[in-house]
């Protein structure tokens, strides 16, 4: 395979940075999805890109590389470039410049009078050019049509086409647009939308940002169609092993993102059984969306019941785990009430006196809240679990 920087299928892309960039765990010589030129050609690949984050660390097992940056320096995420390097061929290039210099400023015309128009007035401006099939150009403007580019209209018994008018006016949104771009998990959008009007300066630097998962951004995109359509999904996970793991067809439910790490995850359920289970997105090489299940609310309003006693996500066991907190929030420290009442998830928050407040939750997993639970030390007067597990752990770890 010839080194191109463009490419032709992301789930490739997405598995070797996953593997190699992002976690940096595997040398040149582990690399046995492929063969060894594959591996080069992907690392020159992805250095076209990203090649002033990429550094390597060498130990016994060989040479590993991976991505290193700080979030708090990069304006931008460089990791959009990624989605910006699809690959197209000539005739892409070529049609898309094509259609749309003949109709910014023509009437709506038919596909015959297109390609009359490229084969009179632009082809002969070539030398050894191809004429293009009437096949090629329909398949062009039915993807442009798609895209909301072109337009399509009945005139009289043909169909003709003109170009869509952008009224869209992003002066107003300069400082809404960087901002998405870089905090909403689909920002890649917001990105695309920026290259509109480029702009080197940014109002904003974020402090905690998780540019990694950007992706995943149209396995998220994919799986939000899916539970806004009330439709259930076929999903591919990778294999780290080599065996194909089997395909599974679930019912999308939510996404849920960690204010931690940034990790995103799938909350589903499969048909028929009605079993909840969380998969995270980056483990999912690829999503199809099957049609709307008429059964959709019946199982979203058991996953609302359900994830009263979900703190992070772990579900299925048979018990429910109490954990009671007290603390002591002196005066002047209301802010502290304040992150309780926001970030106490499926717990509930209430006042015992003037500087004692208390914290409850019954979740399937007690163990989950301990880091959560950690961050509130020096103001803990008590901490009690029905795991006595659970509850130990958090006194040794004290």
């Amino acid at each position: 395979m010839a080194y191109n920087e463009l490419i032709k299928k992301m789930e490739e892309t997405r598995n070797y940075m996953r593997q190699f960039l992002i976690y940096g765990f595997r040398s040149r010589d582990e690399f046995d999805a492929k063969s060894a030129r594959s591996y080069d050609n992907e690392k020159r690949r992805i250095e076209s890109w990203l090649g002033e984050y990429m550094t390597f660390r060498q130990d016994a097992s060989g040479k590993a590389v991976f991505l290193s940056m700080d979030s708090r320096k990069i304006p931008h995420n460089p990791l959009y470039k990624a989605w910006k390097a699809s690959s197209f061929t000539k005739n892409d290039m070529s049609l898309h410049f094509l259609l749309l210099d003949i109709l910014r400023d023509e009437e709506a015309l038919s596909v015959l009078e297109i390609i009359e128009s490229i084969d009179a007035n632009y082809l002969p401006m070539f030398q050894n050019a191809i004429p293009l099939d009437e096949s090629t150009v329909r398949k062009k403007l039915k993807e442009y049509i798609h895209l909301g580019v072109i337009l399509s209209q009945k005139k009289g018994q043909k169909l003709v086409y003109s170009l869509a008018e952008d009224t869209i006016d992003l002066a107003p949104w300069r400082d809404a647009l960087p901002f998405f771009a870089e905090e909403n998990p689909l920002g890649v959008i917001g990105s695309f939308l920026m290259d509109k009007n480029p702009s080197e300066s940014s109002s904003f630097l974020f402090k905690h940002r998780y540019l990694l998962f950007t992706l995943d951004s149209d396995i998220m995109l994919t799986v939000l169609t899916a539970i806004n359509g009330a439709s259930t999904i076929e999903v591919e996970f990778f294999s780290n092993s080599g065996v194909q793991k089997p395909k599974r067809v679930v019912v999308p439910l939510k996404i849920y993102v960690s204010v931690q790490g940034g990790r995103q995850y799938l909350a589903a359920m499969t048909a028929g059984t009605r079993k909840v289970f969380f998969c995270r997105l980056d483990n999912i090489k690829k999503v199809k969306v099957l049609g709307h299940f008429d059964e959709y609310e019946t199982y979203q309003s058991y996953f609302e019941k359900e994830r009263q006693h979900i703190w992070g996500v772990t579900v299925g066991h048979n018990t429910i785990e109490t954990v009671e907190m007290t603390l002591t929030i002196g005066k002047g420290e209301e802010y502290i009430v304040g992150r309780l009442q926001r970030e106490k998830r499926c717990g509930e928050v209430s006042q015992v006196d003037d500087t004692t407040w208390k914290f409850v939750s019954h979740v399937y997993s007690a163990w989950e809240l301990l880091p959560w639970v950690r961050t509130f030390i020096g103001r803990i007067a008590t901490f009690r679990c029905s795991n006595k597990q659970t509850e130990q752990l958090f006194w040794s770890d004290f």
